[in-house]
């Protein structure tokens, strides 16, 4: 941590002996989509751990993207991209409880992957983290049940839609998509490391492509390392920013369908090893001067300002726009070439919960080659953890890279809680800033106990880690499982590093990189061997995957839910002004006629977001009058015939946006202003846009109303 629209259907592909095609099947493949948008006012945003940036309306929606693989043997595992800042442990267990009652065992920890994107402009509050939750003030119970419900529903549907198909991976490069925030850390690898690779960041798409029978596409996921934090910490709208993005793009073209949310074709772009990969390809600048900042510490002279990177646009959005069409394109590319190498073989996965503060793994001590032993540590936050990135700089007088600590900020420490003497030496050289591991709230303030699991589809391993991997950190995990995997006598794998998957445990950077301090390595929470640990953890899961072993399912991490602080308050009631009912277009269009770019503004009285979240519905449409009914000159022959406006856009889309205004606390009056950017593909026509909402009644219930506005034109 820096700091899913209509109902579609879902296409799942089963694997039998010989397609009509008279090709083989290689696998039952499912796809399948939801909505999970979380509540979008009041609640704060997960990512910049920024007070301040609480929801304020949609720009984005959140979707979960599921897809099955099954072998001939009926092995069967799950792979979920949800457009959300992590996952959490509780998310996926619920997720798991749910699946249960419907499948019994065919869903378990073992072979079910719950990953989130990193959009850092969705709601906060669903990790059961106290360190995690605090930008939201606590556990956020809607939230929660947002994102498990949807994960939920994204793998019900895969699962009820099932055929023959086969899948194929390809690779891709793309440029002037991610930089590398931290290279001073990154250069403190070894430069014969360094050497076997070009780039600061990895800039290869890796893509699996899932197509039926009859060589139809239904499905692709694509995972590239990028932050997505195109959207700055200033943004108040529910985003999933540039990956999120790219996936509705490619969504809208496979489809052919105007609105997000809807068709077949699911197409996720998904985590991977993002930790120090940014989408600000400008760089970093200090914002009141323009110039470079110091490389090591990401700071500015005194009056300069903030060391702030910035993307290839004039502001968030445009950025945000660039680099999501860039992975899009990319991505096109791979799926209009339909090549690459099919996956065949078994589907295999292992899962281990493991205490990272009980670890301990041999290991080779680069500097003087001899064996030691790793150790993990209890959970700790560094100095530098308080500066924030150059994507969205901290507070106060931190600066990344801080080797020392101070008397002042070590009183505050303490008064939350002190390390001991053994973390300081455990953790060193991070001075501790947070002793998360010591904090002594009801529930905990970080994760001890970390879930490490494997999945194998043929050739291709997925390593779903719990963290946020460094570019060097997800090289050294994928060169580690590729090995494990040939000393043991199995097939070379092409791994992928799925990262933010199944729980939130910050960063994980390499040892090098841990020695400079810098944001990544102060977020790393169980000392500079996190990493070690990691390595030979996903190297004994590699080998009992390959051995056809089993593996003990490890220390279960704690029930904390009946623990959890909710400070954020629910919605009491809504009001209206005297004169005006729910639902009443306080703002029309204008009269005279708009053109390609303009952007249409309305305003209607509302009742509180909160009320309801709108799931595979909308709070607003863009409708256009279907010519063939233009002619028709007498409005009531239009009022009641529905079907004859066509739906062009919703809530979803990247042209509009919704912003909602607390008017009175006191009376809880509210609206709604809702923004639509006409885009150049839109027809002349005439045009009207339709508010949904729910009010709540002061002593109990919530109702439905809508408004909509007079009809305009556009030439």
């Amino acid at each position: 941590m820096q700091s899913f629209g209509a109902t579609f259907f879902l296409l799942t592909v089963v694997l039998v002996c010989c397609g009509p095609t008279g090709t083989t099947a290689s696998y039952r493949l499912g796809v399948g989509r939801a909505d999970c948008t979380g509540p979008p006012v009041e609640i704060g945003f997960m990512g910049y751990g920024e007070f301040s940036q609480r929801g304020q309306g949609i720009h984005l929606r959140q979707f979960a993207r599921a897809f099955i693989f099954e072998d001939s043997d009926g092995s069967r595992v799950v792979f979920v991209s949800a457009d959300a800042g992590m996952m959490g442990h509780a998310v996926k267990r619920d997720v798991l409880n749910l699946l249960k009652a419907r499948y019994g065992d065919t869903y378990r920890f073992e072979n079910v992957v719950l990953s989130g994107s990193h959009s850092h402009s969705v709601p906060s509050g669903f990790l059961m983290s106290y360190l995690y939750d605090i930008a939201s003030l606590g556990f956020v119970p809607q939230n929660f049940d947002a994102l498990v419900e949807g994960i939920t529903l994204a793998i019900v549907r895969a699962h009820e839609n099932v055929r023959e198909g086969r899948v194929f991976l390809s690779e891709t490069t793309v440029h002037e998509a991610n930089i590398n925030r931290s290279p001073s850390a990154y250069e403190n690898n070894p430069q014969e490391e360094r050497d076997l690779y070009r780039d600061y960041t990895d800039k290869k798409l890796v893509q699996l492509r899932l197509v039926d029978m009859a060589d139809r596409l239904v499905g692709a996921i694509n995972w590239f390392a990028v932050h997505p934090t195109s959207m700055n910490k200033t943004n108040r709208y529910i985003s999933s920013d540039n990956v999120g993005y790219a996936s509705v793009l490619l969504e809208l073209d496979r489809n052919g369908v105007l609105v997000p949310g809807q068709g077949e074709f699911v197409g996720a772009f998904a985590s991977t090893n993002l930790g120090d990969a940014s989408p600000n390809i400008m760089g970093p600048k200090c914002e009141k001067t323009g110039l470079p900042c110091d490389m090591l510490t990401s700071s500015c002279p005194p009056g300069a300002g903030a060391c702030i990177a910035s993307g290839p646009g004039k502001d968030m959005f445009e950025s945000t726009k660039i680099i999501g069409t860039r992975l899009y394109s990319a991505a096109t590319t791979l799926l209009n070439a339909k090549g690459g190498r099919e996956v065949n073989g078994p589907i295999k996965f292992a899962h281990q919960f493991i205490d990272m503060t009980e670890m301990k793994v041999p290991y080779v001590d680069p500097e003087t080659g001899k064996q030691k032993v790793a150790q993990g540590c209890y959970p700790a936050m560094g100095y530098s953890f308080g500066a924030g990135t150059t994507d969205g700089p901290g507070a106060f007088d931190f600066r990344q890279a801080t080797l020392t600590d101070s008397s002042f900020w070590n009183t505050a420490r303490d008064i939350l809680a002190e390390p001991t003497a053994e973390d300081k030496q455990c953790q060193a050289p991070k001075p501790i800033l947070i002793a998360s591991g010591r904090a002594k709230f009801s529930y905990e303030m970080q994760p001890k106990i970390v879930p490490t699991q494997l999945l194998v589809i043929g050739d291709i391993a997925l390593a779903a880690v719990p963290a946020e991997f460094t570019t060097m950190s997800g090289r050294r995990l994928r060169a580690a499982v590729r090995q494990a995997s040939v000393e043991s006598g199995a097939r070379e794998m092409t791994v992928v590093v799925a990262g933010l998957s199944n729980m939130y445990t910050s960063y994980v950077a390499t040892p090098e990189e841990y020695a400079i301090q810098r944001y990544e390595g102060a977020s790393t929470l169980y000392g500079p061997h996190t990493l070690t640990i990691y390595l030979e953890q996903f190297r004994k899961l590699m080998r009992v995957i390959a051995r056809d072993e089993t593996v003990e399912p490890g220390p279960w991490p704690p029930f904390e839910d009946d623990k959890q602080i909710t400070l954020s308050t629910g919605v009491v009631f809504d009001g209206h002004p005297f004169g005006w009912y729910f639902g009443d277009c306080k703002l029309q269009p204008k009269e005279t006629a708009y053109r390609h770019g303009d952007i249409v503004r309305v305003m209607f009285i509302a009742g509180n977001p909160r009320n309801n979240l709108m799931h595979e519905r909308t709070y607003f449409t863009v409708e256009r009058l279907r010519p063939d009914f233009e002619e028709t000159n007498s409005v009531e022959q239009h009022s009641h015939r529905q079907d004859r406006w066509e739906v062009i856009a919703t809530d979803a889309n990247w042209e509009t946006r919704f912003k909602w205004h607390r008017r009175s606390t006191l009376f809880a009056y509210s609206d709604i202003e809702l923004e639509w950017e006409i885009a150049d593909w839109i027809e002349p026509g005439t045009y009207r846009i339709q508010h949904f909402g729910y009010w709540r009644y002061i002593l109990g219930g919530t109702f439905p109303y809508n408004g909509t506005t007079r009809n305009f034109s556009v030439q």
